[in-house]
């Protein structure tokens, strides 16, 4: 199924949220999801409704929710970009991790596709090619520190 609207910044944190908080617990509640993200109860239930309008999760009144197949598709997608664009931030850039975290947050919805596809792949490439990651980064950081 190809989801035809675009989510909101909004509903992909909720989705996100979704989805880390069903790594760590067998269930899902909206009162998880309202602390996981700090916001109250109603925009956790408002979210909901939309989601499971848009097919992306499956959800009982005052019961346990989960993400459907398409939720999960597009979630795991949200949660990877968010993660590479924290690496980038905290081990290219030598950012502290609140910051990287913060920062990780806004940019996965503000910046391009073209430019996290980059970002993304910069990423898969330096995994895949951890000795030379190490002295790259070593080079970059002397290079950095030089430049203040």
């Amino acid at each position: 199924m190809i989801l035809l609207t675009k989510l909101t910044h909004c509903l992909e944190d909720y989705l996100e949220a979704i989805y880390i908080i069903g790594t760590k617990k067998r269930v899902v509640r909206v009162k998880e999801i309202a602390e996981f993200l700090d916001v109250k109860t109603p925009s956790v239930v408002d979210a909901m409704s939309k989601l499971s309008e848009k097919n992306l999760i499956n959800h009982e009144k005052y019961g346990y929710l989960n993400l459907s197949e398409e939720g999960l598709r597009i979630a795991k997608n949200i949660y990877k970009k968010h993660r590479q664009i924290y690496r980038f931030l905290k081990e290219v850039l030598g950012m502290d991790a609140e910051t990287s975290e913060n920062d990780a947050c806004g940019l996965e919805h503000h910046m391009s596709k073209n430019s996290m596809d980059k970002m993304v792949k910069l990423m898969e490439y330096l995994d895949s090619n951890p000795e030379n990651y190490s002295k790259w980064l070593k080079n970059f950081n002397d290079f950095a520190a030089k430049k203040k």
